[in-house]
């Protein structure tokens, strides 16, 4: 006989337990509920890390600019070191449209090496392009300490956009035929970060008089645009092959008064159009290519441009998208501070010169 004369019968014995288990679920389900939550939403702090379960991947753009620009000095760094130690290894990589061999460089692939892994290590969700191969067998462990520049600190505001938006190109070694014939001036390493196809974050650094130019975009930057141009006789600056197709045009639209200025390197004719302190910087008015291009070579100074008021287009005025194929067909006119569309009416025959 149970206390108090109570009996319980087994169907008495059974709502008992169950009226338990139903106080014990609704005490401890509110608990598990929001545990599961805070694991779902939850995310590290910092654009490199990894997404929790069931969340999007975040890049901060000030983290990645500032990573970006230790990626282009750290490349310079070996850029500099091979071509001052006379240990180029320099060898033929294939031959452009056009038919001229393109060389390639111990300079190209240490720089792309340091450059591809510092940026990665720093943000593995994002998709990275780069004009060299990347060896996986020679994988470099390069880790970034995630510290800011002042400058970079003070001029730009945190900005967070989805990881799949992102497309960043590296180019470890912009100029390498000019790089093989000593001429450093021409010489750069650039990193652009590309948001749903369009340059928001351009970085073009000279390894040889460590001069580097950043520009983000609705952001700031540390440089300028010069502030004299001269739309009537423009100084054209070109690419060194390129140079007697552009100026039989360029004299016949604007005078025979036209500077050509033969230079290499894109990056290099970027920084030309900008307001750069060096005495190996040319100035010129107007940034012209008349063919194929690849999208590594001229999508940092893209960003610059557009990031300081200035354009960067196709031969016929598209806008060049940065996703996709690695190349762009059409050719390129860039300009900053002057009248970009009338300089594409002003010039209607270098968008035909540009297929041939």
């Amino acid at each position: 006989m149970a206390p108090m004369g109570i009996r319980l019968s087994p169907l008495g014995m059974a709502v008992f337990c169950l009226l338990g288990l139903g106080v014990l679920y609704h005490l401890y389900s509110g608990f598990l509920a929001g545990r599961f939550a805070f694991f779902m939403l939850s995310e590290p702090a910092g654009g490199g890390s990894g997404p929790g379960p069931g969340s999007e991947a975040r890049v901060e753009l000030r983290e990645l600019l500032a990573v970006s620009v230790l990626a282009a000095v750290r490349g310079g760094e070996e850029v500099k070191r091979v071509r001052e130690g006379n240990v180029l290894n320099a060898k033929a990589k294939g031959k452009t449209r056009e038919g001229a061999e393109e060389q390639l460089t111990s300079g190209d692939l240490l720089s792309n090496r340091r450059m591809f892994y510092l940026l990665k290590s720093a943000f593995p969700a994002v998709q990275i392009n780069s004009e060299e191969r990347v060896d996986t067998a020679d994988q470099e462990t390069v880790s970034w300490d995630r510290s800011i520049p002042d400058d970079i600190r003070e001029k730009i505001q945190p900005k967070e956009v989805p990881a799949e938006s992102v497309t960043v190109w590296i180019d470890p070694l912009d100029a390498t035929q000019e790089y093989t014939e000593d001429l450093r001036q021409y010489v750069t390493t650039m990193v652009c970060v590309a948001v749903d196809g369009k340059p928001v974050i351009g970085v073009i650094h000279k390894p040889f008089s460590a001069y580097t130019a950043w520009a983000m975009v609705d952001g700031g930057s540390n440089v300028k645009a010069r502030s004299f141009y001269n739309e009537k006789t423009p100084r054209i600056i070109v690419s060194r092959s390129h140079a007697g197709k552009v100026e039989q045009v360029a004299r016949q639209t604007f005078g025979n008064k036209t500077v050509i200025i033969p230079a290499g390197g894109a990056g290099y004719k970027v920084l030309a159009l900008l307001d750069v302190a060096e005495k190996n910087q040319e100035e010129a008015d107007v940034y012209i290519h008349v063919t194929y291009i690849k999208k590594w070579d001229i999508c940092a100074g893209n960003a610059v441009l557009r990031a300081l008021g200035g354009h960067m287009t196709t031969l016929s005025g598209e806008e060049i998208s940065y996703t996709g194929s690695d190349g762009n067909e059409g050719g390129l006119i860039a300009s900053i501070n002057m009248n970009h569309k009338a300089l594409l009416e002003k010039l209607p025959d270098l968008e035909k010169t540009s297929h041939k």
